[in-house]
């Protein structure tokens, strides 16, 4: 995911809660109006228009939503929420322009506020989508109420921050399966078919027995945007959800996800522990990021991967996965447009005995189409249980690096350690999970402190 440019807005004002609680009831009202079971709320019998709401409008929400908007079949946006009116109007804007067809979402269907996405999602049907694609410490809270709800969902990585997010997100993914409810994920390369092809080749024997998997994520620093006059604590961290921990879980589970799991998709395997390390070594800005982490994961069979991330500007620069088996090499994953696959291990042009070649889809709306063509074919789709080991397997390399031991799969699905305790009832009169200190400096973790896990 690449840093957005949002702009931060202060509480929401008492005009602005009267004005949701309106919203609300008016949501109400509509509820009642569904005609049958199985229907999106104000369709007619026959209508085979999916309706979408859009629970999060940053810039990756509305691309999600151009996404769903583009599938074969009518769709139709149908409601919005957010915690910023800013963010909401101006995704709306964008999405009408490109849609203008396909917008219905007058003022009463306009949500604003931390339960917005139940207002949101109430006005769903069982054939219905709700895109959840705001901070990562949300998801299990949103992904639940839909499933219990009835709808089907699209959730953006990353799924949770923490092991007792985990698994409620597979416990959500469970009851879906019992209510035949289709759930995909935002592990886009996991639909990419020039990457499907060359893991395909390497499951066949293309390099031999895998033997180490590399996955990295270099780039520069990511982006942060000082708090604004009047705003509350807790709103100038959610509008900078990626420089906090308890949001996004670290740079290691909402970035680097994409080619951790990348190498267990080649590996057909989960870790079984991880030890590594990271920390802060040059940033400066007032938030919690490490700028670093270098994670060493061992599988079952006692090969390894090694995750390597860092923002850090005026470094080394690589985004992507380096497979290493007994015969040969490829490179491919997230950052890398066309895949390739080496004899040995030295990645000469005269080495190549595959590239992709070609123009390959857009994996973002190719994600989407098989999708909502499993919706509207009623196949079965539920990613949740792998994008949910994806998830910890970042969250353990996280815990490790913090920590500064070695940490098991099993003791990092198991921890009761919460990075936001009571995020089920967050307001915007509470508190911030995290506060500055007098030198405006957040808590930061250093290894070998008796960090919880």
């Amino acid at each position: 995911m690449k840093p957005t440019n949002t702009v931060i807005e202060t509480d929401p004002s008492r005009r602005t809660f009267l004005k949701n609680t309106g919203k609300s009831a008016a949501a109400a009202g509509l509820m009642g109006a569904a005609t049958a079971p199985g229907f999106a709320q104000g369709a007619s019998p026959g209508d085979d228009t999916i309706k979408v709401a859009l629970v999060g409008c940053g810039g990756r929400g509305t691309g999600a939503a151009f996404n769903a908007l583009k599938t074969s079949g009518p769709t139709k946006l149908w409601a919005v929420a957010d915690v910023f009116e800013h963010r909401l109007e101006s995704s709306l804007k964008s999405i009408s322009a490109q849609f203008p067809k396909q917008v219905e979402v007058p003022p009463e269907r306009r949500f604003l506020g931390m339960d917005a996405y139940q207002s949101a999602i109430d006005l769903l049907g069982e054939t219905d989508v709700v895109l959840l694609t705001t901070p990562p410490a949300f998801r299990p809270i949103h992904l639940e109420y839909a499933v219990n709800h009835g709808c089907n969902v699209f959730m953006e990585k990353s799924f949770a921050v923490d092991g007792p997010g985990i698994r409620r997100v597979l416990r959500a993914g469970e009851a879906a399966d019992r209510k035949n409810l289709k759930i995909a994920g935002g592990l886009m390369s996991r639909h990419s078919p020039p990457l499907e092809e060359a893991i395909r080749r390497i499951h066949d024997g293309a390099i031999g027995d895998i033997i180490t998997c590399w996955a990295y994520r270099e780039h520069g620093p990511v982006g942060f945007k000082p708090k604004q006059s009047g705003m509350s604590e807790l709103a100038h961290q959610i509008a900078n959800y990626s420089n906090f921990t308890w949001l996004n879980g670290s740079f290691i589970v909402d970035w680097l996800i994409h080619n951790i799991d990348v190498c267990c998709w080649v590996k057909n395997a989960w870790p079984v522990s991880a030890q590594g390390q990271g920390g802060r070594q040059v940033r400066s800005q007032p938030d919690q990021m490490y700028d670093h982490f270098a994670v060493e994961y061992r599988f079952a069979d006692g090969t390894r991967m090694f995750a390597q991330g860092r923002h850090i500007p005026n470094t080394w620069n690589h985004f992507g996965d380096v497979i290493h088996g007994t015969t040969g090499s490829a490179t491919l994953g997230e950052g890398v447009s066309k895949p390739r696959i080496c004899r040995g291990h030295d990645e000469k042009v005269e080495n190549v005995i595959w590239r992709h070649k070609g123009t390959a889809k857009n994996a973002y709306q190719h994600e989407h189409d098989l999708f909502f063509e499993a919706i509207r074919q009623n196949n079965p789709y539920n990613e949740t249980d792998r994008c949910a080991r994806a998830a910890m397997t970042a969250i353990m390399g996280r815990m490790a690096a913090e920590s500064g031991r070695e940490v098991t799969f099993e003791e990092a699905l198991a921890s009761d350690h919460e990075l936001a305790p009571g995020l089920d009832a967050c307001t915007w009169a509470s508190d911030a999970p995290v506060r500055p200190d007098a030198d405006n400096q957040y808590p930061i973790p250093n290894p070998g402190q008796g960090n919880p896990i």
